[in-house]
């Protein structure tokens, strides 16, 4: 029977009343495979995911494929942002037989678990056909199909054992230069981004050539993040109407968006806009962080605490039918109807022509100008174009919110909500909004008190009053990161103290010394098939990239050279083996802690209020610093106040100099004067 009714994640629960006989992932579930000597069938997906949906409606619900799947198999379903660690072994299997990946995915495994076949997507004919061609060759030819399995182990293995970090010294910094070349050749110069369809935000990359580009001086970089942000904000990518931004845009010009909504993508863009706002005081930035904020807080927000998942592309149309967009589209009669004698300005400004239509009448809203230059086309201030704007925005989304809503994932995962609490810090210090500091810090608080365990282990998830699954490495690594923008935001000694105690944890449990990186799950966790070394950075950075940084950084507050050469080791193999940059940006970022341009700073006295509430507000992603009105214990602070002055000692590569009062020398060496 199925078995997800007991589940508490929702995209679980979504398939528990189909008449496949589903089951969870657990010990249970595999020593039934075994013992009933049966194929297993693990499909992964999770709750936003529009093709999940599709082949539910079309096979899972269907009476004939769930008896093919209950004769011949145990099915076991998935959230794959529940386990994700069983969703990447599966998905390294499924990209070496197809070449590509994606969800929902689907493989089919002996009763070991070790994977003989898989995909994504299926139509019902095609799924029926596979799964009993499959049943066939177990039954008659079993050893053909072990043979093939334990190919595709070796395979899997091979891609997954990372060789030993045997290179102990940083390459020259020259090499980004190579790197930033072969980069730029595959910018987008008209939308930003990527010169490629579909077009995903990155904010990891951006957040990397944002960095590198300052501190090169390097106009086109620079040039090229503003124009992907603005894109990016003016698309349909971003929901103007009501905040926020979908997961990716399925054309060249961030129009169209795939339009489910990811707690991940909104806390890493709202850190990001934030970055940027320092450097360019663009008010279009300001008004993104502010309305994402908004929607966060509005539509993914638990009352008691905690950010959920996401929202769902699909939502209910005007017949009654589950559509993607649904929610978020409109029809030009319906918005000449809304704004009146307006309509003509409104349609300049959101483009209802052809560059705004999607598909049969829709339109997704768009810019593609700056609001002045309309505003001097139709001979109006520009003031008056962006209150009437605003007036726009408010009325459509007072209409839209009298719509079905898409559907809630109102699962609260740690290593997400660590992204969010960063946003909200990173908010917090461009634009100097207090209460973007006590939501952080209140969140903060909330996540460990439900997530972090006596025994110092770190929980996943958290739902229904229960969290229920030990932690991956991205969980310790973004929680930890999260800590340490905490510090930065209120100089509060706790978060580096637990920051480190959660470090020491991850060394503990997760560290493979051999390897020379972190395993993606706890040495106290079920082995897998094979083993899981999280290395490239995606959408979200690769835990591993965290750890680089966020161990680099503490060993400066702790004076820890074993941090420090654990980051050098990661670091010399990883970039000296980089062959495309765009997939190591985290690991690139992490590795300007060593460049020239890098510095530490430590600031003791009475005036650290003052220094620290302009500190934060200026772009200066390359120094790492601590402040205390107060003497410290902190190493990095230790023996270094003196309650008659105010000390600023500039340090490099752990190497300081005399503390000096001289606060204006202090502030041409961090606002770059030394800059390359």
């Amino acid at each position: 029977m199925n078995e997800l009714s007991r589940e508490t994640s929702p995209y679980l629960l979504q398939h528990a009343n189909n008449p496949v006989f589903w089951k969870a992932w657990n010990p249970e579930t595999l020593a039934k495979a075994k013992s009933e000597d049966k194929l297993i069938i693990i499909s992964s997906g999770y709750s936003a995911c529009h093709w999940c949906h599709v082949m539910e409606h079309e096979s899972f619900e269907d009476h004939e494929v769930a008896d093919v799947m209950n004769r011949n198999f145990i099915s076991i379903k998935i959230d794959r942002e529940e386990r994700p660690d069983i969703d990447a072994l599966y998905m390294k299997a499924v990209q070496l037989m197809t070449q590509h990946g994606g969800w929902p995915m689907n493989v089919v495994c002996l009763p070991d678990g070790r994977p003989v076949w898989g995909g994504t997507y299926f139509r019902k004919t095609q799924w029926i056909e596979s799964l009993e061609q499959l049943a066939e060759v177990y039954r008659n030819d079993r050893l053909r199909m072990t043979e093939y399995a334990e190919k595709l182990h070796l395979g899997i293995n091979s891609i997954s054992i990372l060789e030993s970090a045997k290179i102990k010294t940083l390459p020259d910094q020259q090499i980004l230069n190579k790197h930033i070349e072969k980069w730029k050749k595959s910018f987008d110069s008209e939308f930003g981004g990527y010169a490629r369809a579909p077009k995903f935000m990155m904010p990891t990359n951006l957040d990397f050539l944002l960095h590198y580009g300052w501190i090169q001086k390097d106009d086109e970089l620079l040039e090229h993040v503003n124009l992907t942000l603005t894109r990016m904000a003016w698309g349909g990518l971003f929901d103007t109407v009501g905040g926020g931004f979908s997961r990716y845009s399925v054309d060249m010009k961030w129009h169209v968006p795939h339009f489910e909504k990811m707690l991940y993508d909104n806390g890493q863009l709202v850190s990001l806009y934030s970055q940027a706002f320092k450097l360019t005081q663009n008010p279009l930035f300001e008004e993104i962080i502010r309305k994402t904020l908004r929607f966060v807080s509005r539509e993914l927000s638990h009352s008691d605490g905690g950010f959920y998942s996401a929202l769902d592309a699909d939502s209910i149309n005007r017949d009654g039918k589950l559509e993607e967009g649904a929610f978020y589209v409109w029809t030009k009669p319906e918005l000449e109807q809304i704004i009146g004698e307006d309509f003509n300005l409104f349609a300049e400004v959101f483009n209802l022509n052809e560059l705004g239509h999607w598909e049969h009448g829709n339109y997704v809203l768009i810019q593609n100008r700056p609001l002045e230059e309309i505003a001097a086309q139709f001979k109006i201030p520009t003031a008056h174009l962006l209150q009437r704007k605003s007036d726009w925005e408010r009325i459509l989304y007072e209409i839209r919110q009298n719509r079905p809503k898409p559907r809630l994932d109102d699962k609260i995962l740690t290593s997400w909500n660590a992204l969010m609490i960063t946003g909200y810090s990173q908010a917090f210090s461009a634009l100097g909004d207090s209460e973007y500091r006590e939501i952080a810090i209140g969140q903060m608080k909330t996540l460990l008190s439900r997530c972090w365990n006596s025994d110092g282990k770190l929980m996943r998830n958290y739902k229904n009053g229960k969290a229920s699954i030990n932690g991956f490495l991205d969980d310790y690594a973004l929680t930890t990161q999260a800590m340490l923008a905490l510090y930065e935001i209120s100089l509060d000694e706790n978060w580096l103290t637990q920051a480190k105690q959660l470090t020491d944890y991850t060394l503990d449990h997760f560290y493979d010394a051999t390897a020379g990186f972190f395993r993606y799950s706890s040495a106290l966790d079920e082995e897998l098939v094979s083993p899981h070394y999280e290395i490239e950075d995606n959408v979200i950075p690769a835990s591993n990239s965290v750890m680089a940084d966020v161990l680099y950084r503490l060993s400066v507050y702790f004076s820890n050279t074993y941090y420090e050469e654990i980051t050098l080791r990661m670091l010399a193999h990883i970039v000296s083996n980089i062959d495309y940059p765009s997939a190591f940006s985290g690991w690139l970022k992490a590795f300007l802690h060593f460049g020239d341009q890098a510095r530490e700073v430590a600031v003791c006295g009475s005036e650290v209020p003052k220094f620290a509430e302009s500190f934060r507000a200026a772009y200066h992603p390359q120094i790492v610093w601590a402040a205390t009105e107060k003497a410290s214990t902190l190493p990095f602070l230790k023996d270094r106040f003196d309650p008659h002055k105010t000390l600023f000692y500039i340090c490099q590569q752990k190497t300081c100099g005399l503390p000096t009062e001289n606060a204006e020398f202090v502030w041409n060496l961090i606002e770059g004067s030394d800059r390359t």
